[in-house]
Order: C-alpha cells, then sequence, then structure tokens
C-alpha cells in the first residue's frame, strides 16, 4: 500500500496531540488488555496496518501467540479473562456502533468488571484505535512497527 498523505507531515500540531493523547490513553490501563483492544478493533475494521504494529507490540509486552490467534473467536476461546472479555466486547459493540445491538449487554458487562474512570479509559481507547485505524486505511498508511517509533517520538518532542 502506497501512503497518499503523510498525516504527521500534513498536520504536524494536530498530529502530536493526537499521538500524546493516544500515548495517555494506552498507558491508563494494562498493557495486556490495551493491546488486545488494539488488535481486536483492528481486525473488525480490516486495518492491516494496525493489526501488524499492535500485534507486534503485543508480543513485545509479553502477549502469547495463542491469545492473538485466537482473538477473534475470543468467545470461544477459554484463554480470556472475565475483565478482558468485557473489554472485547466493548471494543466490539462500540467498533460496531451502527449495528447497535450489542451496546447494552456489552456495556453491563464492562459494568461489572471495570470501574467508572475505568469505563472512561477503556472507551477513550477504544476511540483512539478506531481513529488510528481510519487514519491509517484513509490514507493508506504502511508503517513498520520498529520504523513507526522514531516518526512518532519526533512527532511527539
Amino acid at each position: 500500500m502506497t501512503a497518499k498523505l503523510d498525516p504527521f507531515a500534513a498536520a504536524p500540531s494536530l498530529m502530536k496531540s493526537w499521538f500524546s493523547l493516544s500515548n495517555a490513553v494506552a498507558s491508563s490501563l494494562e498493557p495486556s488488555l490495551i493491546e488486545l483492544v488494539k488488535i481486536r478493533a483492528s481486525q473488525i475494521n480490516g486495518c492491516a496496518n494496525c493489526i501488524n504494529m499492535h500485534t507486534v507490540e503485543a508480543r513485545a509486552k509479553g502477549e502469547t501467540e495463542q491469545r492473538i490467534y485466537l482473538l477473534a473467536a475470543w468467545r470461544e476461546a477459554p484463554c480470556y479473562s472475565d475483565r478482558e472479555r468485557a473489554a472485547l466486547g466493548w471494543t466490539e459493540a462500540l467498533t460496531r456502533l451502527s449495528e447497535g445491538h450489542m451496546h447494552e449487554s456489552a456495556y453491563q458487562a464492562v459494568k461489572a468488571q471495570f470501574t467508572e474512570e475505568e469505563q472512561v479509559k477503556l472507551t477513550l481507547m477504544i476511540n483512539v484505535i478506531n481513529g488510528w485505524n481510519r487514519l491509517a486505511i484513509g490514507f493508506g498508511l504502511w508503517v513498520e512497527p520498529a520504523a513507526a517509533r522514531a516518526p512518532a517520538e519526533k512527532a511527539v518532542a
């Protein structure tokens, strides 16, 4: 895929703010949960760039191959905690918001596993990854995970 536009070059100030927000939100909950959410939303949205990026990051943070491979079938796989299941259900409900039918049951599961503050943090993370998916797909972005750190860190500096 060839990039149609480099958002960091086209709107550096806004992208710097977006990247800072992304980092703040991503560090607000446990890293393994955050990576599962990022991967699952990216799978739903069909964002190859973000799936590639976040599976590499998940492995680097200690996630297992089994849990990464089974993520698309998390409901049937026994390797996720109730908290992770609640987060994944909420991720799917918000990522597929226009379908509407999963929202209430997903919210009840999230409410049972997350404090109100954590619910906000999780919801912000879902919004952030959906935003990144739209930037990557919309502008045809492909960034190798190792190469992503330098421009991103430069944008934040």
